[in-house]
């Protein structure tokens, strides 16, 4: 509109003759929702650091390691360390700072994490429910993940992953990665955990997610504490294990080698001639590891006091072994021994130390059992590598290539293998169209992504999630892109600039491949205006029609080959 001139002068005016733009929005930006040690609420990271500064670390594990200690003719000793076994008391086994470690290893980035509740609290699906709650209203996020949620009952994450499909339909600007959850048959592919998955997950809007199998053996290294790790097999360093060996009776303070537990017999001599009532003859050890022998040539049991008063003499003399032991009487001084018996201490017990204990008296096998710890590899489900995956083949890409034949970094490998024949059923599902897409193990290429379709995989129009998402890129693009248009006048001038800015930007999506087509018109097309999109009425009530149509490239995903013979010809 032309300005009105009062003073003499002059003045400058800006005519805008170009048409706005779309600014396209981020694709891979994922959503969290789990647990972690401190912080909560929704919170935006761009590292693993700014993670552990906000919400702190993984929870400790507490590990188990059985120790078998030799001592050789010359009285060096050597350790053989077992393999951890991991303390599964604890309730509930968090992985939210596990899968971040996963994600930004596999090319993530930016990404926002919804802490639901802290390591005190028991997994219940009301904290997931509350946690996509807060998340729906967040608009920059384009993927869900629900990390910790694989620890609840199965039959509550099947409901889970149906009301983060639900958002997703909702908002139309994100996309649901999900797994296949292992309980109760383990870590493995079986096909009734894809079955039960595929029963219980329902019908709507399966063109708003994509689930992947099995989970990973990963290279990450359980977090633990030295002194939650418990070693057993050791011998105690001021050993003193208690056995009684009658209710009333002699009791042995034992204080040799755990690996050796002695024993201790007990007899009547019967071949003697009697002595007098309560007169010990004799003790004798037959080995320098504690098997001690205590012969009674008495028809009467002596006392606790008779006993000790002879063990004590016989082990005042210096040609004798007393192996570490010592018979004490009981604090009333009765009787002993009431029958002829005898106790094998097979039970005794070695001390169990902690990894801690140990990290100064004995480095030797600290070392060992530290070596051991780091061969633990932490199992996680596959979703945050994949949400790294996509994160990464957007940026070199595009997000319209097919999140697919890429390798996953930071594994050892899926937990279970699957072949060709078993893949068949997962990667089509004639009955519902629920596509599994696989995870696995090729010789000489590594973990590869092995498959790329949307739970609707019988559907034409969304079968393939770098469709789906591409779509999605667009649609919320040129939503925010034609915000300024709201209240400007309903004519040619606001039609041609908010078709001119469309068009520019998919010309721009095809000359980059996203769009199929040899030429711009075979790839895309935008209508706007009265009698092509909108009648009288539309503008009366206020309404502006635009019609947008996109080809798509969509992945090849059969490459069939065909041979036949070709006859000779002169």
């Amino acid at each position: 509109m032309a300005r009105n001139y009062y003073t003499p002068g002059v003045y400058v005016e800006e005519i805008s003759t170009l048409a706005p733009s779309v600014a396209q929005v981020a694709t891979a930006i994922p959503a969290f929702i789990g647990y972690t040690e401190k912080g909560s609420g929704v919170k935006r990271i761009d590292t693993l650091l700014d993670y552990e500064t906000i919400f702190g670390t993984a929870q400790p594990s507490k590990f188990s390691v059985e120790v078998n200690e030799k001592v050789d003719s010359q009285g060096k000793t050597s350790y053989e360390v077992g393999k951890p076994t991991q303390d599964n008391s604890t309730p509930n086994y968090f992985l939210m700072y596990y899968g971040l470690s996963l994600y930004f290893r596999n090319g993530g980035g930016s990404c926002y994490i919804v802490s639901v509740g802290n390591y005190d609290k028991g997994v219940n699906k009301t904290d997931f429910s509350a946690g996509l709650e807060k998340l729906e209203k967040e608009d920059e996020p384009t993927l869900i993940v629900l990390l910790d949620a694989v620890n609840l009952s199965n039959s509550d994450y099947y409901a889970l992953c149906v009301e983060a499909l639900s958002q997703c339909n909702k908002l139309q600007d994100r996309f649901l990665i999900a797994d296949v959850p292992p309980k109760p048959e383990g870590d493995t592919y079986t096909k009734s955990n894809v079955d039960k998955f595929r029963d219980n997950t329902g019908t709507s809007y399966l063109n708003y997610g994509a689930t992947y199998h099995p989970y990973l053996q990963t290279l990450l290294n359980y977090q633990y504490q030295e002194e939650d790790v418990a070693i057993s097999g050791l011998s105690p360093s001021n050993p003193s294990i208690y056995q009684t060996l009658t209710d009333n009776g002699i009791k042995v303070t034992y204080t040799g080698n755990v690996k050796t537990p002695p024993k201790l017999e007990i007899k009547k001599d019967t071949t003697a001639s009697p002595l007098p009532a309560g007169t010990v003859v004799s003790f004798d050890t037959k080995t320098t590891q504690g098997t001690l022998s205590i012969t009674i040539s008495s028809s009467t049991p002596p006392t606790g006091a008779e006993v000790v008063s002879a063990w004590n003499t016989w082990k005042g003399d210096s040609t004798n072994d007393a192996a570490g032991f010592d018979i004490q009487q009981n604090g009333d001084g009765t009787a002993v021994i009431t029958t002829i018996a005898k106790a094998n201490l097979t039970k005794i017990e070695s001390a169990s130390k902690t990894l801690k204990a140990i990290q100064t008296t004995n480095t030797a096998l600290y070392s060992k059992i530290k070596l051991k710890l780091n061969e633990e590899r932490v199992i996680l489900p596959p979703s945050p590598a994949i949400a790294g995956i996509y994160a990464r083949v957007d940026r070199e890409r595009g997000v319209w290539k097919t999140p697919a034949n890429v390798s996953v970094a930071a594994v050892l490998g899926p937990v279970s293998k699957i072949s060709n024949n078993e893949q068949d059923g997962l990667n089509i599902d004639p009955t519902a169209g629920k596509s599994i897409n696989v995870i696995r193990d090729f010789t000489g290429k590594g973990t590869l992504v092995w498959g790329g379709r949307t739970l609707a995989g019988n559907d034409n129009e969304w079968r393939y999630v770098s469709v789906r998402r591409l779509f999605i890129t667009i649609e919320e693009s040129t939503r925010k892109a034609t915000s300024f248009a709201v209240f400007e006048p309903n004519d040619a001038t606001t039609w041609l600039k908010v078709k001119a800015m469309i068009e520019s930007y998919l010309y721009g999506l095809w000359e980059q491949g996203a769009l199929s087509g040899s030429k711009p018109e075979s790839a895309y097309f935008v209508n706007v205006g009265l009698g092509k999109t909108m009648t009288t009425q539309d503008i009366l009530e206020g309404r502006m029609n635009v019609e947008i149509g996109i080809a798509a490239v969509r992945p090849a995903e059969f490459i069939i080959l065909k041979f036949t013979h070709k006859l000779q010809q002169a």
